[in-house]
């Protein structure tokens, strides 16, 4: 399906800052789509006046759709009793309803069109299933009220402001619980689970006939610390969402200010109880901390290992014996530097580009060979899951080692590291402008412990590993290939 992006920039003509208010528009218009019980499709007006397209569309949680399909990238072409044409020459609402039938099913068809700066630069039209529609009550009627307020602003482009901007996870929205307030704060409604929220804030009585506010405060006072600009808040000035708290319940309020045409009709207040949602958090927030200390023990626990054999390798004459130790060193260093990294971070992703350059210095220092020799990264490794971070880093190290030690030998030269990311898999090829492979190499014959540990590793993380000469029979090209999904 296109996006709103796409459609937009095919075939209108819409100044950049007309995009962004449609663009914010879509964003919030979910309040509209539940209040109202319809989809919601935006139409924008072509290059050629005589055709819109739809670009966006959403359905109610509230209730059933009236759209069984997707129209986003079709077409309306002019039509005068068309309700979007309509509504785009009038620039007015327009109310055609008259239970038509679509796909078998009565739905009310009405248009809003969107007049910025005295051009409509977008028509939104609602669908509603009658079929579904539940019995009048109050909450219908004061969700279909609170509708048609709103509608109003976003035909006067006056919803959404600058400051109404929800948060998708955490945002109440109309089913949490909603709350008409008039202009001089006094609750004229409360749905019912509006009303079960502040109940276990500690509400009694009914909230209907009082000054939501002074409510709010009052349950607040003896039991938290109160913020003091939560009263202007709640009349909607300042910002448009608060969280309010007692020692066991957290409520999260969102507030949104209506006006008609004459000026500010009070708000709507839109509540969800956040308790659960804030517990989860604080555990997260408390195993993600768990998780990073016992890296940096891990990490610690490691650098003493590979402290005990350095000591170890200094006692030791025998060259054998000292090279074993350490490349064990070296083995256990590799390690150690991704569980730092990992106690450092808060996501399940490695940047593995950190990993890599603390490696290389590390080989070079340990691997000296008496000549300089150049270790360089050319690319880039990206992020890289923690659980193919430790023996990725391995894989690294032995073959930048390898590298050095069998590909230069004695003499000067430079290893190249050069990683990317291509199609879900993660290339590594590691370069070296020494000596070729012998003409009968074969990994599979090799007693290198090193080429052993690669392979092993490489077969673990399901990827594949070769190991060739250079071009013209200079230096070898070792390459790595593993997926990362």
């Amino acid at each position: 399906m296109l996006t709103m992006a796409e459609v937009i920039d095919a075939h209108t003509s819409l100044k950049a800052s007309d995009v962004m208010w449609l663009e914010h528009l879509v964003a919030e218009w979910h309040l509209l789509a539940d209040l109202a019980f319809s989809d919601l499709i935006l139409w924008v007006p072509d290059v050629d006046d005589n055709v819109f397209w739809a670009c966006a569309q959403v359905r109610p949680t509230t209730g059933p759709t009236a759209l069984e399909d997707d129209v986003v990238g079709e077409d309306v072409h002019y039509d005068p009793e068309h309700q979007v044409t309509e509504a785009y020459l009038s620039h007015e609402i327009v109310k055609t309803s008259g239970n038509q039938l679509s796909a078998g099913i009565p739905v009310d068809v009405h248009t809003i069109p969107v007049v910025r700066d005295g051009r409509v630069i977008g028509i939104v039209e609602a669908h509603t299933n009658r079929m579904g529609v539940r019995a009048p009550g109050a909450l219908e009627d004061a969700y279909l009220e609170a509708a048609d307020v709103l509608s109003g602003m976003v035909h006067r482009c006056e919803y959404p402001t600058d400051t109404d901007k929800s948060v998708p996870w955490v945002s109440p929205r109309v089913g949490d619980g909603m709350i008409r307030v008039k202009a001089d704060g006094i609750v004229a409604y409360a749905s019912p689970n509006a009303l079960s929220a502040y109940r276990r804030l500690g509400l009694t009585a009914d909230l209907e006939g009082e000054n939501l506010a002074h409510v709010t405060m009052a349950l607040l006072r003896d039991r938290a610390p109160v913020e003091m600009s939560l009263p202007n808040v709640l009349r909607g000035q300042g910002q448009q969402e608060v969280e309010v708290e007692t020692a066991d319940v957290q409520l999260r309020l969102r507030i949104i200010k209506l006006a008609d045409d004459s000026g500010p009709v009070g708000q709507l207040v839109l509540c969800r109880d956040t308790t659960e949602l804030r517990s989860r958090e604080r555990q997260l927030v408390t195993k993600d901390a768990t998780i990073r200390e016992i890296h940096h023990r891990v990490k610690n626990n490691l650098q003493t290992v590979a402290a005990l054999l350095r000591l170890q390798a200094r006692r030791i004459s025998l060259p054998e014996a000292k090279g074993a130790l350490s490349d064990a060193m070296k083995r256990v260093g590799a390690i150690a530097v991704v569980h730092e990294i990992l106690s450092q971070a808060f996501d399940t992703a490695v940047k593995f580009d950190d990993v890599a350059d603390r490696l290389l210095r590390m080989v070079v220092d340990v691997a000296a060979t008496g000549e300089p020799v150049q270790l360089k990264r050319e690319g880039t490794f990206g992020y890289v899951p923690a659980d193919v971070a430790t023996s990725l880093s391995l894989v690294l190290t032995e073959l930048c080692q390898n590298a050095i030690e069998h590909g230069l030998g004695q003499q000067r030269g430079v290893v190249w590291v050069r990683p990317q990311q291509t199609d879900g898999r993660l290339v590594v090829e590691v370069t070296n402008d020494g000596e070729p492979l012998p003409p009968d190499f074969e990994i599979g014959s090799s007693n290198s412990l090193g080429l052993s540990i690669v392979t092993t590793l490489v077969d673990d993380l399901g990827g594949e590993f070769s190991l060739r000469s250079g071009d013209k029979a200079v230096g070898t090209v070792a390459r790595v290939s593993i997926p990362l999904g």
